[in-house]
């Protein structure tokens, strides 16, 4: 979010002056009152108080590195080059352009909104501003691409059994890279590939997109659900889901590095659907 530091000083609920908020971030009233316009529009929920000043009505889901650093298994952070952005054309883009320009650490890109999200066959991935989580990582794999058979599938296994260690209930999986709940589709998984066919190293970009506050999805032709839809009571921030999903995708490559899918599928923990649901090949 553009406006990110005025909406962290409204955060706490309280009723903040527009002087009291310009002295704060060394800028003009009149500035406030833009950003505040263009926090509204970025659909952040704040009244104006006729005398009195701004305030926040409901939290805003905010991004932030050192949470999500934060939530991940303790000594790991050291092995991530994690990168948050306020707005960026695709994550996985970035992290292309990361590993391009030799980044230190298995680089990890998130953001607020993508302007040219992608999904499988060229189609367009719906990224609203503060609503979801968009998620790539670049990951580094030995002997060609060969060796990657059933790794969207892998992945897909490791996001569903994250959010189920959160507590959502039914998460499916449908071949190859889409992620369900019972009323629809929750979130998918575009991977795509560097490197050499037949032997050596191969980079894989994983993009992960999950559907967390999305309200409505104009241009979606498919039934979609979301985490806030599914489970209102739970106050899961985009951080937390962000850990889990991280977690969970290093603790699976390096045993599909090590067993490969057919093994994996039994030696990784299971995700707790109904046969129909959990399409595996």
């Amino acid at each position: 979010m553009k406006s990110k530091a005025l909406i962290e000083l409204l955060s706490d609920g309280q009723v903040h002056s527009g002087a009291a908020l310009a002295e704060k971030l060394g800028v003009s009233r009149t500035a406030i009152w833009k950003q505040i316009r263009r926090a509204m529009e970025e659909g952040a929920d704040i009244a104006t108080i006729r005398g009195r000043g701004y305030q926040l009505v409901s939290r805003v889901d905010l991004l932030d590195r050192v949470a999500v650093l934060d939530g991940i298994a303790p000594g790991r952070e050291k092995e991530l080059a994690l990168t948050v952005l306020d707005e960026v054309d695709s994550t996985n883009a970035e992290v292309v352009r990361q590993i391009t320009a030799g980044t230190q650490g298995i680089p990890v890109v998130m953001a607020d909104c993508q302007t040219s999200g992608r999904g499988r066959r060229g189609r367009v991935w719906q990224s609203p501003r503060g609503e979801n989580l968009y998620l790539s990582m670049g990951l580094t794999f030995h002997g060609g691409f060969g060796v990657l058979d059933g790794l969207s599938l892998v992945l897909g296994v490791a996001v569903a059994n994250a959010l189920e260690r959160l507590g959502v209930p039914e998460v499916g999986l449908k071949w190859p890279n889409d992620i369900f709940l019972p009323d629809g589709k929750l979130g998918g998984i575009l991977v795509e590939l560097q490197g050499e066919l037949e032997e050596g190293v191969v980079q894989v970009i994983a993009g992960i997109g999950l559907n967390v506050h999305m309200s409505r999805a104009d241009g979606v032709d498919q039934p979609w659900s979301s985490l806030a839809r599914v489970c209102p009571e739970t106050d899961w921030s985009r951080n937390q889901i962000a850990s889990a999903i991280i977690d969970a995708v290093l603790d699976a490559v390096p045993l599909f590095s090590d067993v490969g899918f057919a093994d994996f599928r039994f030696a990784s923990p299971p995700v707790t659907n109904t046969s129909d649901r959990l399409c595996l090949p």
